[in-house]
């Protein structure tokens, strides 16, 4: 097992796949934070799927589809951003409205463009074992870009997450908060296409940042935390797909699913065996 480490770290594919693994992770760990905190994980997903129209358009248009899903999900963010904001009552369905029309904009523009298009499903689905170089290098400036955003607007992200109506009614700029909040959602979920794909980026997202949040309170501990945790479970799920053939976004996300599962269990246990202390310290009193 441990030769078969050795040679297969050989190869550039594995390397920029391990390396992908920890940029994913730690977007995913910092955003996802905010996303549990702020109980958005619908508009996530959301932009996750509209940002398929702008891969659509870059195959149309022949340039990086990473480009056009970056333009997509910013833009897909800003109108969802509002919309939540402005109109609580039929968010949901406004937002399921435009998560059908941008997954229909790629499709459409990818049965206009000719040729056979080898990469699509990675898109979909992941491929973190496919990840070029250049890619590479655009998550480490997304990565860049969301650390010096919430770095320097960390106290108010703090604020509009935990009381807005507060944050309001000391001047803070709620509305522009926000919408700079669901832009780095969607720098993240174009990150994370490449790694688990489009359909299950609400997953990685969010799981890692919800079983960070069963063990730690304070917000930073939970963003450090859950980016360790999602550097796990993907490295994990890779050297798994990779051993037993399997599909590597499916994988990670297995990984990542059975360990919630446990911290649920962990945790009912804990809190049974805390109960059980405080009923013997007040029977013996």
């Amino acid at each position: 097992m441990f030769e078969a480490v050795i040679e297969a770290l050989q190869f550039d594919f594995m390397r920029h796949a391990l390396l992908a693994g920890i940029l994913v992770s730690v977007a995913c760990g910092i955003v996802g934070t905010f996303v549990v905190v702020n109980r958005i994980v619908f508009i996530s997903g959301g932009i996750a799927h509209t940002a398929y129209g702008g891969i659509g358009l870059g195959y149309y248009l022949g340039f990086n589809p990473v480009i056009g899903a970056i333009a997509f999900a910013l833009l897909a963010a800003v109108g969802m951003g509002i919309v939540e904001r402005s109109t609580k009552e039929r968010a949901d369905t406004i937002i399921g409205v435009m998560w059908a029309v941008g997954m229909a904009i790629g499709i459409i523009l990818i049965d206009l463009t000719p040729g056979y298009k080898a990469d699509l499903m990675s898109y979909l689905f992941g491929s973190i074992l496919a990840v070029p170089e250049q890619d590479l290098l655009i998550m480490l400036i997304l990565d860049l870009i969301i650390g010096a955003i919430v770095f320097l607007l960390y106290k108010e992200l703090l604020a509009i997450s935990f009381d807005p109506v507060f944050s309001t009614t000391r001047r803070v700029p709620v509305q522009g908060l926000y919408l700079i909040l669901v832009g780095t959602i969607a720098l993240t979920v174009v990150m994370v296409m490449r790694v688990v794909g489009l359909i299950l980026v609400i997953a990685l997202l969010t799981i890692p940042a919800a079983i960070a949040g069963q063990f730690v309170k304070d917000l930073k501990q939970m963003m450090v935390l859950a980016s360790i945790l999602g550097a796990i479970f993907t490295n994990i799920g890779l050297w798994l797909s990779y051993f037993f053939n399997f599909t590597s976004g499916a994988t990670i996300i297995l990984v990542a699913g059975l360990s919630y599962l446990l911290s649920l269990v962990f945790q009912r246990l804990q809190n049974r065996w805390r109960l059980k202390n405080i009923e013997n310290k007040t029977r013996y009193r």
